[in-house]
């Protein structure tokens, strides 16, 4: 057979048979060497590659472990107390990161001569005079002071939601209001009151009026007679237009309220329950004309000559609050004498009422159940107490005065702790307790378990001393609602309490009580004594109380273990 081009196995038959070309045996030799020779550079860049990754690997560890450094864990103290003697101080405390340590401080005003070495009141000032300050939220130490004119009218931190604004507290004291930067405790505006408007807190926040794109400030003052209110601008702190005259006597409380079209309405209470007056409106009269949006809904409701919107038409409104704190169209919870009532903030209608007889203290909100709907706690006066203890000088406030904080009657009378449902209105929990006089309103600690721990004040009937003085017997109490028989019960506080905040220090952790003490008179000179209560602590020193027939079957240890075990949670 003769071999052809297109077999090339035959040619290489043919060569080993001819002894030609190179053998079968040779050819398979010489493969398998390349083979070899190919498979080992392949395996050195392996190596290479390998090695080359682990010394990168190698470094970005090492730069991190060494070369940038761990975040420091803040040192808490889990008790501290600052006291200054001979001081002067005020129904104000505000709870703000005023060092960026990502810790929240605690924001107070004093009147004293000084405030520590060499931190006295300022050239040109009386002494005393008015001090702010700011102290460290882990151990109390002051981070600054800033001293102002006397007398103090009021003041409100928080103003720093909004980028651009180069200060976060505003204060009123003697005739002037001053913008102070949290940070630094430096004046950045410093103006005269408006003329003849005695302002009240809250600040009113309103949108961009005089074209600087920031946001200005409304400030609202009432008399017997009327009640009226001036635009600031946000940046300089000088009027913006003229001073308006709105249409009622009493707005203690004034809210501004942002519609879902983006309107705003300032909140008026009135005899016949409570309206809505949009600012664009308001502004209109001070002779300033913005862009300021109308709700379309809303405006079809106002009163043709007032401008006036009902939202809740009943008896007299006294207080009026937000249940949540952010966004638009909240809803608002009202207290009339008689009832507690949630409207619907979009719609203007009414969610729900429950009938009461005279509210002691304002409402405050947390989660008793697991529904994701803030429920209500409410503090109600249900009678006087039996055994007629007569109440120290200076416990009769009227009990419908809002000026006075924590206010109740001149009598030694029986609160009833309520939680309401906040989605039905209905009864959750209860419990009775004797009003102590300037007991804090409740407050509400939020955990990761989708409950909160609530905190009130007061003394247990069984436990009152008809013969020590009254504010002797004042305890608080936590209540942990997966425990809702049982109360812990913590050391008395027999200093006059100014006022009171449970707060968490850091973003979910170190849940704390910061309580403001001082002379019980309004002005009157004394020993002022701010402190830190971390909780966990208060609550290996409280007493375990079983309340109802309905208590937990639990121990005293397992029910403060599972306080222990607590992981708490931002709203």
């Amino acid at each position: 057979m003769e071999t052809t081009e297109g077999d090339p196995l035959k040619v290489g038959e043919g060569e080993a048979e001819t002894g030609t070309g190179p053998s079968v045996t040779e050819l398979k030799k010489k493969k398998s060497c390349k083979e070899v020779l190919g498979f080992s550079k392949l395996t050195h860049w392996r190596t290479a590659v390998f090695f080359l990754s682990l010394f990168l690997c190698l470094t970005i560890v090492f730069a991190f472990s060494f070369i940038i450094p761990c975040p420091v864990r803040p040192q808490y103290l889990s008790t501290w107390n600052r006291t200054f003697s001979e001081a002067v101080t005020y129904d104000f405390l505000a709870i703000e990161d005023t060092n960026n340590d990502n810790v929240m401080d605690v924001l107070f005003v004093l009147k004293n001569t000084e405030i520590g070495q060499n931190k006295t009141c300022t050239a040109g000032l009386p002494s005393p005079c008015v001090f702010v300050l700011a102290v460290d939220g882990t151990d109390g130490e002051t981070l600054w002071g800033r001293a102002l004119d006397p007398e103090f009218h009021w003041a409100q931190c928080g103003l720093d939601a909004e980028k651009g604004r180069s200060w976060h507290c505003l204060l009123s004291h003697s005739d002037q209001l001053t913008a102070v930067d949290k940070y630094t405790g430096e004046i950045q505006w410093q103006q005269p009151q408006p003329a003849g408007l005695n302002s009240t807190a809250p600040v009113l926040i309103v949108p961009d009026l005089d074209g600087d794109k920031i946001s200005d400030v409304a400030l609202v003052a009432s008399d017997l007679t009327q009640s009226r209110l001036a635009f600031l601008s946000g940046t300089t702190g000088v009027q913006i237009g003229t001073t308006v005259v709105l249409d009622s006597i009493e707005t203690v409380n004034h809210l501004l309220h942002c519609t879902t079209d983006g309107s705003y309405y300032v909140l008026i209470k009135k005899g016949s329950g409570l309206y809505g007056l949009a600012l664009w409106r308001i502004a209109a009269k001070a002779g300033m004309e913005g862009s300021l949006q109308k709700d379309k809904d809303w405006e079809d409701d106002a009163n043709a000559t007032s401008g006036l919107v009902p939202i809740y038409e009943s008896d007299p409104v006294r207080q009026v609050l937000r249940v949540e704190q952010t966004g638009c169209a909240p809803k608002l919870l009202l207290v009339t004498a008689n009832s507690v009532a949630l409207v619907d903030g979009k719609h203007r209608q009414l969610l729900w009422r429950f009938n009461t007889s005279a509210i002691l203290t304002e409402p405050s909100f947390g989660h008793f159940n697991k529904d994701d709907v803030l429920d209500v706690v409410v503090e109600e006066d249900i009678g006087n107490y039996t055994k007629r203890v007569r109440p120290p000088r200076g416990f009769c406030h009227a009990a419908t005065n809002p000026r006075v904080p924590h206010s109740l009657h001149c009598c030694p009378c029986v609160l009833q702790v309520m939680i309401l449902d906040g989605k039905s209105g209905g009864l959750l929990w209860e419990v009775n307790l004797l009003a102590s006089p300037n007991s804090p309103r409740p407050a509400a600690i939020h955990t990761i378990n989708s409950f909160s721990i609530f905190v009130f004040w007061g003394t247990m009937p069984s436990q009152a001393n008809s013969s020590e003085p009254f504010e002797s017997d004042r305890h608080s109490y936590l209540l942990h609602p997966l425990y809702a028989g049982v109360l812990l019960q913590s050391a008395n506080v027999m200093d006059h309490i100014l006022t009171f905040h449970a707060t968490l220090l850091e973003k979910g952790r170190h849940a704390a009580y910061i309580l403001l003490t001082g002379p019980g008179a309004v002005g009157a000179e004394g020993t002022v004594v701010l402190s830190k209560r971390k909780m966990k602590q208060e609550v290996l020193d409280s007493r375990v109380l079983h309340i109802g027939t309905g208590g937990s079957a639990a121990t005293s240890e397992e029910i403060k273990d599972a306080f222990g075990r607590l992981r708490f949670s931002d709203w």
